[in-house]
């Protein structure tokens, strides 16, 4: 299912990262809590660690209000307990003054010495329900606010919820100074693909059957192209890998045999992105799935249930699984966000079965931007792809 041109021409290598869970959404089994699975500084910190020592490229840190660890203090506690993993920090724009969140990105970038990604959120506040257009125009002057700090002497910026005129950037310069760190930003209001097409280097999506996947990697191409840019792509999926598709079939039904229906319908709506048009994607594709939950043979939807957001699952053996993740390459996706339940065990699941076969990589920077790691670096040998 050839697609679409990408940024970086060498499809033979991927960005392969894995999910610290700050949010409390860590289990054995879905929708029942565990305490040594609780979000904690001690849990979340060890998946990162256990991460890296799998030689995952980079780690998503997301953000939410209900539960869990700070994004960005997290990221700055690991920063010297790590040395290769890039950190992928979700920022919820609007939530911290532009120019003082430039500076704490620019900070962190240096204690990382140039491991920090970004993920741009649009997502409400806390006892907000902002028209989707605001919330976009939110992270849009946020972007370009951050990007004049990060690569201009003097910030001017008028706009229709922030005004600056000739205020110094001169603390606000990152480790990553040809543009500052990647930008990774999901979204699927017309709003949402404009902010990225126009100001973003990577477009993330959740799992849907490929031909959906597919349409939507076109639609944000074509608004792309309007404004002379090409993106990388990337694919946010649960995952489970065993040595045979029924072990990992068998697993995925373990993981939901004691799921109170209600209390998962609970979790769901209690995110405060349980009203957006992708969560109500993830929706649809549960309703169309078989009645094992698979939309795809190895697309499983079972994990929407108790989780908004990201909801489904790439399932099987290793063979299948490197399959699925050569043949999503194939339609120009470059990057990867995995995760599974619990994060630890399934890290070292993918990692031990997984990673030793695929080539890995660090997205590069688009239009020639330097990367903040080399990328196309071998982690192990006899790879596969």
């Amino acid at each position: 299912m050839s697609l679409v041109p990408i940024t970086s021409p060498d499809l033979n290598a991927a960005e392969i990262s894995w999910f610290a869970a700050l949010c409390s959404d860590d289990y054995q089994f879905l929708g029942v809590p565990q305490d040594d699975l609780k979000s904690s500084w001690d849990h979340c910190s060890a998946i990162l660690r256990e991460a890296e020592s799998q030689g995952f490229r980079n780690i998503l840190c997301p953000s939410s209000y209900q539960t869990g660890q700070d994004t960005l203090s997290f990221v700055a506690g690991c920063a010297p307990l790590t040395h290769s993993i890039n950190m992928l920090a979700a920022v919820r724009c609007g939530e911290m003054q532009p120019i003082m969140l430039a500076r704490t990105l620019a900070t962190l970038d240096h204690m990382l010495k140039g491991r920090l990604t970004v993920n741009i959120i649009s997502s409400d506040f806390p006892g907000e329900r902002a028209e989707s257009a605001y919330r976009y125009q939110r992270s849009r002057e946020v972007v370009n606010i951050l990007k004049q700090a990060w690569t201009q002497d003097i910030i001017n910026w008028q706009g229709e919820i922030y005004n600056f005129e000739n205020v110094l950037t001169a603390p606000a310069k990152p480790y990553q100074q040809n543009g500052g760190p990647l930008l990774y930003f999901g979204g699927y209001s017309p709003p949402a693909l404009e902010l990225c097409a126009e100001h973003c280097d990577v477009y993330l999506m959740w799992p849907e059957t490929k031909d959906k996947l597919a349409e939507r990697m076109k639609a944000v191409h074509r608004v792309a192209e309007t404004y002379g840019r090409t993106l990388d792509y990337g694919l946010r999926a649960h995952v489970i890998v065993r040595d045979t598709e029924q072990e990992a079939r068998e697993y995925a039904e373990y993981i939901i045999s004691k799921l109170d229906d209600e209390y998962g319908q609970l979790i769901r709506d209690r995110a405060h992105d349980s009203i957006s048009l992708g969560v109500a994607h993830q929706q649809r594709a549960r309703e169309l799935a078989d009645k094992f939950g698979y939309t795809e043979r190895h697309l499983w939807t079972g994990i929407g249930r108790a989780r908004s957001g990201c909801g489904a699952a790439i399932v099987g053996s290793a063979d299948q699984v490197l399959s699925e993740i050569e043949s999503y390459m194939k339609m120009g996706i470059r990057s990867f966000i995995f995760s599974g339940y619990p994060h630890i065990d399934e890290c070292r699941h993918f990692g031990t079965r997984i990673l030793s076969q695929i080539e890995t990589c660090s997205l590069p920077h688009i239009y020639g931007r330097v990367p903040s790691t080399p990328p196309h670096t071998p982690l192990g040998a006899g790879k596969r792809i």
